[in-house]
């Protein structure tokens, strides 16, 4: 049997271990993809082990001006009373990411689904800033020069 380590995730699990997990004061951070599809931001965050019974209770969206911020907690799966962990290395805790969105999108019309342990923020681009094509006025009294 072929053992693979890796250092880096062997710093981070140490590192929690000594800090603990994260708190609503002090978060830890949460992977995320973000990229434009057609008219649209969307904005995935991976948050697996959340109870979707209990979405309201465990992740927290929140935006003023244009900061948006998405907080979540991952609680410990309910275990009996005689269990006995061999091995724990599901991070539990509360995390967090803050975004500054562009003036471009429209704050007002976020829409947001949890699948499958990503939740995926949707939104739209602003009228005001989608391409549009300017029309042009003639005078229609322009006179011919004479070379």
């Amino acid at each position: 049997m072929l053992m693979r380590t890796d250092p880096f995730r062997e710093l981070d699990r140490l590192a929690q271990q000594l800090m603990g997990p994260g708190t609503w004061s002090r978060p830890s951070a949460m992977p995320m993809d973000a990229y434009r599809d057609g008219d649209r931001y969307v904005i995935a965050f991976d948050l697996p082990g959340i109870d979707p019974d209990a979405l309201d209770i465990d992740i927290d969206i929140d935006i003023e001006r244009n900061m948006l911020t998405v907080k979540a907690e991952r609680r410990p799966l309910p275990r009996s009373e005689n269990a006995q962990t061999e091995l724990s290395e599901r991070p539990l805790g509360v995390f967090s990411r803050q975004i500054v969105l562009a003036d471009t999108l429209d704050t007002e019309h976020i829409s947001a689904d949890y699948e499958a342990g990503v939740l995926t923020l949707t939104i739209p681009i602003a009228e005001r800033a989608k391409p549009r094509k300017i029309s042009i006025r003639g005078t229609g009294d322009r006179k011919e020069l004479d070379s």
